[in-house]
């Protein structure tokens, strides 16, 4: 069975990026008829940021958790969960200042644990959900994957970086990119990262 963990983040109205890669995730469903798909949509559903009370309780046991602690690590233990589970994930996001939403990065505060998706040991951090393969899709107004938009990218060498610490190193990425320039950009974007996504899926 294949379980694909669906993220998407982007806050804004007919994303793109929540279109491409609801489409995509649904694809990777149908050739499988006895996988199962997982939606966490963090701009309908917003994570907390990170705060001192979840800063705190990661690094007490169980037993000395207030409240708030308590509730802080079940919900990071519930996302945790849902990471370790599948065996594909597709993160869509928009590019918002040359860098991921920050609820995309809220969500990958509460799954980047020690213990739980990586260790430390004596050569440095190992990932303990490998063997995933991790889907981005990235929409943006500009270009920047190639000229000199490429310096301004954070977002991709920043995921990429993230999810290597947990384990998934095997990452494509689908760029909609150049979505302000004009209608016909926004199409072509958009018919580029769909023939991607046609290929991926066959």
């Amino acid at each position: 069975m294949s379980s694909i963990l669906l993220v998407t983040a982007s806050p804004r109205p007919n994303s793109f990026s929540t279109q491409i890669a609801i489409e995509l995730a649904e694809l990777l469903l149908t050739s499988n008829a006895a996988g199962t798909l997982v939606r966490r949509d963090l701009a309908a559903n917003p994570l907390p940021h990170m705060d001192s009370g979840f800063a705190t309780a990661i690094h007490k046991p169980a037993e000395a958790f207030s409240a708030a602690e308590a509730a802080a690590i079940r919900l990071s233990d519930e996302l945790v969960a849902e990471v370790l589970a599948a065996d594909t994930l597709v993160i869509g996001t928009a590019f918002i200042n040359f860098n991921i939403t920050s609820n995309l990065k809220s969500w990958i505060d509460y799954i980047g644990r020690a213990g739980k998706t990586f260790r430390y040991t004596p050569s440095g951090p190992e990932g303990l959900a490998k063997g995933k393969k991790a889907y981005v899709v990235l929409a943006s107004g500009g270009i920047y994957s190639h000229g000199s938009g490429i310096a301004l990218d954070h977002a991709t060498p920043y995921l990429k970086s993230v999810l290597a610490l947990v384990g998934i190193t095997d990452v494509e990425v689908i760029r909609i990119e150049g979505v302000n320039r004009g209608s016909d950009g926004a199409a072509n974007a958009v018919n580029t990262a769909r023939a991607q996504v046609a290929r991926i899926a066959a």
